[in-house]
């Protein structure tokens, strides 16, 4: 079965394109500039309740607020970065002098870098849980490694076993640490135990366990991600060294890539110094007193201070991977041209959505089984993440209004595919008009995006406020002009995903044709719940769907 290409959208006149450029940063600057003048204001009631840091520069001050920066940020300097940098030593050196030794002195260096963060008791924890998977993939039973993965994640949630781990450790990141670590090499114990249970390889058990601790303690995707399958690990870890392409161009590449992660990490400690966002949404009092566009600043920087933080925390991972010879998912996309939750989900976590597709969606039956099998799989996709992040109630609340906003989307593609309206549509627009629809159905789903992430990020007060501030209170005030400007984020965010890149346009046109813009159906351009391509592939490639 062939897909077809992705339909391309009908150009705007340029000044038109023009105009949603410059409202789009513009609004991004000015409400920007407004969160900075009311952060500066309270800085010092801020300081005295919520404990602002020293900044970085004299003069200065920083908000710590942020969990996971502050965390990881911590660790890097302890022992991460470290470490890392030794990976891709070890990983250069075996490359030259002794590349038949590459994966073994990698997997040797993995474990002992775990263990001296984690120490003896915490790395057990995970060989417990390695060994325990490992012997219930070899029953070849699907469903029964799905029940052993699932115990071994929910033990991180009982209560009596948390405090028996906390007692491991003198510091509390260094639980978490361990807790973060035990939850993503989870995703990998279930992409071995149902890769194996599809289809084993052809090789003995000890190489089988050893391809399993490779591919578990593998020291840049470790801790946090980002996630890779089993079966892409063994495929490219096991093809032969290529010969010495190496060297001038790797050394660029490290180079230029580890420019842009520190250019990123500097935009990210840029807004926690002039911007304190993350302690403006944990006070209820200044999310109410907040001015309308200080209040659109917030939910920007929020949004836009998690993608920077994790092309910071996924970018040094992904490089040395790559010059592994790895292929690790794409870097998240940034936010601003998210103008739908199913563009969200396949592009911010690339890792995390195609793990999603092969393991839970397609198995389940996916689009190819109907409508409600369609619904039942996403909405299990979504349960799913919701447990593996602690299913908390926020989490809860944030999982029902993605399944929500992705269920919705599908639906309306589905409406603008029935004949009738197709028909109607393309009587009576034009290629520009259907485009503005478009992008004006996509801002109504921007905004509630938007308060999704807010829930996830800061919780169901923040969701709350927002919601009650824009929707309720400022429904002809603030709600208007946030859906306009919205519009033009939908329209810059159309233009930059409609056009692919040059390679690939001509690659596209060699082999379909040139496409008829005006005559490209309305419903082509809604997200799919899935990418057809993955999941036809992903049924190429699983024996049981």
């Amino acid at each position: 079965m062939t897909s077809k290409s992705k339909a391309q959208l009908a150009p705007l006149p340029w000044t038109e394109l023009l105009a949603y450029w410059v409202l789009s940063f513009g609004s991004h600057l000015y409400s920007f500039y407004h969160l900075y003048r009311f952060s500066k204001d309270h800085e010092a009631g801020l300081e005295r309740t919520l404990q602002l840091e020293n900044g970085l520069l004299e003069g200065f001050k920083r908000d710590p607020s942020d969990f996971e920066w502050s965390f990881w940020t911590e660790w890097a300097k302890k022992s991460l970065l470290w470490t890392l940098i030794g990976h891709g030593a070890i990983s250069r050196l075996t490359s030259i002098f002794y590349p038949q030794l590459k994966v073994p002195a990698l997997t040797v260096y993995g474990l002992l870098a775990a263990s001296s963060v984690l120490g003896v008791k915490g790395v057990t924890v995970l060989l417990l849980h390695l060994s325990i998977t490992f012997s219930v993939a070899h029953l070849r039973k699907p469903a029964l490694s799905w029940a052993c993965n699932l115990l071994l994640l929910s033990t991180l949630h009982i209560e009596p076993f948390q405090e028996i781990l906390r007692g491991w450790y003198k510091a509390e990141e260094e639980y978490y640490l361990l807790l973060f670590s035990v939850a993503v090499c989870g995703l990998r114990f279930i992409s071995f135990s149902l890769e194996h249970c599809w289809c084993p390889l052809d090789c003995g058990g000890v190489v089988q366990l050893c391809w399993l601790f490779s591919y578990t303690f593998y020291h840049p995707f470790f801790y946090n991600g980002p996630i890779i399958t089993y079966r892409n690990y063994v495929d490219k870890m096991q093809r032969p060294a290529e010969g010495s392409d190496g060297g001038e161009s790797a050394f660029a590449y490290l180079v230029l890539r580890s420019a842009r992660i520190i250019l990123w990490w500097s935009i990210a400690e840029y807004m926690i110094h002039v911007m304190y966002m993350h302690s403006i949404q944990s006070n209820e009092t200044y999310l109410e007193i907040l001015p309308p566009w200080a209040l659109g600043g917030l939910a920007l920087a929020l949004v836009q201070f998690f993608h920077v933080k994790y092309l910071v925390l996924f970018g040094l991972p992904s490089m040395l991977a790559t010059l592994d010879k790895l292929v690790p998912p794409k870097l998240p996309r940034c936010v601003s041209i998210m103008y739908s939750f199913t563009g969200m989900w396949r592009h911010f976590d690339e890792g995390l959505y195609q793990w999603l597709i092969r393991y839970i969606y397609v198995p389940l039956g996916g689009s190819r089984r109907g409508p409600l099998w369609k619904i039942l799989s996403t909405g299990l996709a979504f349960g799913f993440v919701c447990l593996w992040h602690g299913g908390h109630d926020y989490l809860q609340y944030w999982a029902l209004m993605n399944w929500a906003g992705v269920l919705v989307e599908n639906g309306l593609k589905s409406l603008f595919a029935l004949s009738l309206i197709h028909s109607t549509v393309e009587q009576n627009f034009s290629g520009a008009m259907k485009r503005r629809c478009i992008a004006l159905l996509s801002a109504f789903s921007t905004a509630m995006l938007i308060l999704s992430n807010l829930v996830f990020l800061g919780g169901i007060h923040v969701g709350r406020i927002f919601w009650k501030r824009v929707f309720v209170q400022g429904w002809s005030t603030v709600a208007p002009p946030m859906l306009a400007f919205l519009y033009c984020f939908a329209q810059v965010g159309l233009e930059r995903t409609s056009h692919p890149p040059v390679s690939v346009a001509i690659l596209a046109r060699s082999h379909c044709g040139a496409p008829n813009l005006a005559a490209v159906p309305l419903s082509n351009h809604f997200p799919q719940p899935t990418d057809r391509k993955i999941e036809n592939m992903m049924w190429q490639n699983n024996p049981n769907s």
